[in-house]
């Protein structure tokens, strides 16, 4: 199947499990900032660092919250465009993101370059490395990530080490443990999104593929249905015209009366498909149909050419029947007629609708000359029946075809109707 060509897909707005680990990472941040901070004022009054610290805690905290206002905080969304690559800034089907910015990697740079050194001035600060991680994990790519959470941890143990009075080996475990649980949980819920947005953008495109199919599909059903529409209606309408056009011509000088009735004759059937075409065009019902006309009636003052005497036969119940169905037996019935007339040599033609209950069935029978050999679709030339089996098919139904040579030729269309409550 050909492909349409894509409108570029907007970046999928960030996950609820995103943003609420964004907000907690930022919540802790601020948190561990503080304490850390009133930590060193207790326990070091009157300290002459005590200027540096609360500047550059300040700092920090300024840093970091304008970071994002001013667009080069953590890449939230990361991997959000589509999986095809295309356009700046979108993510690929590997699942990277997009490459850090100057302005981003500057951010960060000047972020964990404070707090480098407020943990040099202050060793309690150390703490505030695990919201790092996260922003880290988040602005850069994997490996550089990785890469700086692995110095932020080494910092952290030096820090932790230079805190303690005495060697503690829980000091030099515990911050490599809790980077590495951080940074795997990341990376698998990074993942996890990845994934979500690949499947995202995958149905976005079956969507889109699969609205361009069916629109190609209903433009052929309805090219198939306008065809079948002509056909019954202003093509057989044409050809009975120039049949009796044809005739009135060939007995104008021997019969000048029979001819002006094949005349007249045409100029009704003309004035019958220009009110079908007018129909047409304003995709209506057929016109027999127009101003609540039943299917019977419409049926019952059908005819097949002034050489054919065509009766009408209602059995059953009359149930009331869906405009569709009502349509199309009419339009068969239509366009059996007109094959009577052109190829049969019958004398006379009946129609009978008959109402079984679960099922609606008309049949047309002829007594012209029939054929001998059953006719399939393949074999069937012209529109007529092959119209007349698309219509029937639609609608869930049957045609079946019966003829014996020089007995005619009968034809049954059975379309089952829903149950009545």
């Amino acid at each position: 199947m050909p492909r349409t060509e894509e409108q570029p897909v907007p970046p999928a707005p960030p996950r609820d499990d995103t943003r609420t680990l964004a907000t907690v990472a930022h919540t802790a941040f601020f948190l561990l900032l503080g304490a850390s901070l009133i930590r060193f004022l207790l326990r070091h009054p009157g300290d002459p660092r005590t200027a540096w610290i609360i500047a550059l805690s300040v700092t920090l905290a300024l840093l970091y919250v304008l970071g994002p206002a001013l667009g080069t905080g953590p890449a939230t969304g990361r991997g959000t465009g589509t999986s095809t690559g295309t356009g700046t800034g979108r993510a690929t089907a590997t699942g990277r993101g997009p490459a850090p910015t100057t302005r981003r990697l500057l951010w960060l740079g000047l972020v964990v370059t404070t707090w480098v050194v407020l943990v040099v001035l202050a060793p309690s600060f150390a703490w505030c490395a695990v919201p790092l991680f996260f922003t880290a994990l988040r602005t850069l790519p994997p490996r550089a990530a990785i890469v700086l959470v692995a110095l932020l941890t080494g910092l952290v143990v030096i820090a932790q080490l230079k805190l303690a009075k005495s060697f503690d080996p829980n000091l030099l475990l515990a911050p490599p443990a809790v980077a590495a649980l951080a940074t795997a949980v990341f990376v698998h819920m990074e993942r996890q999104a990845q994934a979500q947005r690949a499947l995202i953008d995958d149905l976005i495109r079956t969507r889109r593929e699969l609205a361009a199919t069916e629109r190609r599909e209903g433009t052929l059903a309805e090219r198939q249905r306008l065809s079948m529409e002509i056909h019954d209606t202003l093509a057989q309408n044409l050809s009975s015209q120039q049949m009796l056009l044809q005739a009135a011509d060939r007995t104008w000088d021997a019969d000048p009366a029979t001819a002006r009735a094949h005349v007249r004759t045409a100029t009704g059937i003309a004035a019958h498909g220009l009110a079908e075409a007018r129909r047409l065009v304003h995709d209506l019902a057929p016109s027999e149909l127009a101003d609540g006309a039943g299917l019977a009636d419409a049926l019952r003052a059908l005819d097949a050419g002034p050489d054919i005497d065509v009766r009408f036969h209602l059995e059953g119940t009359p149930a009331p029947l869906p405009d569709r169905v009502q349509s199309a037996l009419l339009r068969i019935a239509q366009g059996a007629l007109a094959n009577v007339r052109e190829h049969s040599r019958a004398r006379t033609a009946a129609l009978t609708l008959s109402f079984l209950g679960d099922q609606v069935v008309l049949d047309v029978a002829d007594d012209g000359h029939g054929f001998t050999e059953p006719r399939t679709d393949a074999a069937e030339r012209g529109h007529g029946l092959p119209a007349m089996r698309a219509r029937v098919r639609q609608l869930g139904g049957t045609l079946t075809i019966e003829s014996t040579p020089g007995e005619g030729t009968v034809l049954s269309a059975a379309i089952p109707l829903e149950p009545t409550p």
